[in-house]
């Protein structure tokens, strides 16, 4: 099987590994969370040149998703879902102890709201409410308990994966009468998400692309982004805390939200009413259709440049306004 290598994202800019990593295949694997039983897929992402944003003529398309533009996208992994509550409560959850990580790392208060639409935190369904330094924070946290760098996906790398090689509105094509065989949204959702994983794939293995909680991505929200977006692996840097750049469209949107090309940007009304206690507007928000799924580099950074990035990409989230 053909092996393939990633760019991963440190110090502020795409860096390029010197050399390849010989022992990495292309395969998807389990991650297991040490100390647990729980674990995650990860799906190997064959890079390529694509079109990011929208044709013209594509029904729903708005301004900031155009002109079109085509890039080329190193190779990575990505998660199959998208991070789960029994996932990502194994760091957020006060009462579990945390062991291999560094001390003084912290973590989320707890939401004294329900956040679940009450359906609980057990049973496959996506973590949620978690604002993008939340997300960050759980990258890092996971980083330490794995021994392996994960990270958001920029914004073409999501909608690459996300369309898994169509040229299409939909990664199955333009016929949105479809979406509600693989996405949870305002015509089936019933108003709540859902488990990860019930409804059919992409063709490159992903679940709940569209629909379900929208998903963050690296990047600064920026009207002019696609336009402005670098030939190879762009990626718009964070300069201010918010609007940052969502993917996928959720449980309760239409069709056209849905789109492979679709950009959302976050809204600071999401942290209006503060969700935890004691209050911190940095890890929660008032949003239970927000949530998040990692990508991994394959060739990955040294313990230096893996930290020397939590630190600059989690100091611009709390540094910035």
């Amino acid at each position: 099987m053909k092996k393939f290598y990633v760019t991963l994202l440190a110090g502020g800019m795409l860096y390029q590994p010197a050399s390849a990593q010989k022992d990495s295949e292309c395969t998807a694997y389990e991650q297991k969370i040490p100390g647990t039983e729980v674990h995650f897929k990860m799906v190997p992402i064959k890079g390529g040149t694509f079109t990011l944003g929208s044709p013209q003529n594509e029904k729903g398309r708005k301004a900031d998703e155009g002109p079109a533009k085509t890039v080329k996208i190193d190779d990575f992994y990505m998660g199959a879902t998208e991070v789960t509550f029994e996932e990502y409560n194994e760091f957020a959850d006060q009462d579990k102890p945390q062991t291999d990580i560094p001390d003084g790392m912290t973590r989320p208060s707890p939401p004294y709201i329900d956040l679940t639409l009450g359906m609980g935190k057990a049973g496959g369904y996506p973590a949620n409410s978690m604002s993008q330094y939340g997300a960050l924070m759980y990258c890092r946290w996971l980083y330490y308990k794995t021994g392996v760098f994960y990270r958001l996906p920029t914004a073409a790398e999501w909608e690459y994966a996300c369309r898994a090689g169509a040229k299409t509105a939909y990664p199955f094509g333009n016929d949105a009468s479809q979406l509600k065989a693989y996405a949870w949204y305002k015509d089936n959702s019933g108003g709540k998400y859902h488990p990860v994983a019930q409804l059919k794939p992409n063709a490159w293995g992903l679940y709940d692309m569209l629909g379900n909680v929208q998903e963050w991505t690296m990047d600064q929200y920026d009207e002019q982004g696609v336009a402005q977006a670098a030939a190879a692996n762009p990626w718009t840097m964070p300069t201010k805390k918010s609007p940052r750049l969502l993917k996928g469209g959720n449980y309760d949107d239409d069709a056209t939200a849905l789109r492979a090309a679709a950009r959302i940007k976050s809204d600071p009304m999401w942290n209006d009413r503060d969700p935890q206690n004691p209050k911190s507007r940095w890890w929660n928000a008032d949003a239970p259709f927000v949530g998040f799924r990692v990508v991994r580099p394959v060739k990955q950074p040294t313990k230096e440049e893996a930290e020397k990035f939590f630190e600059e990409q989690i100091d611009k989230f709390v540094g910035s306004r």
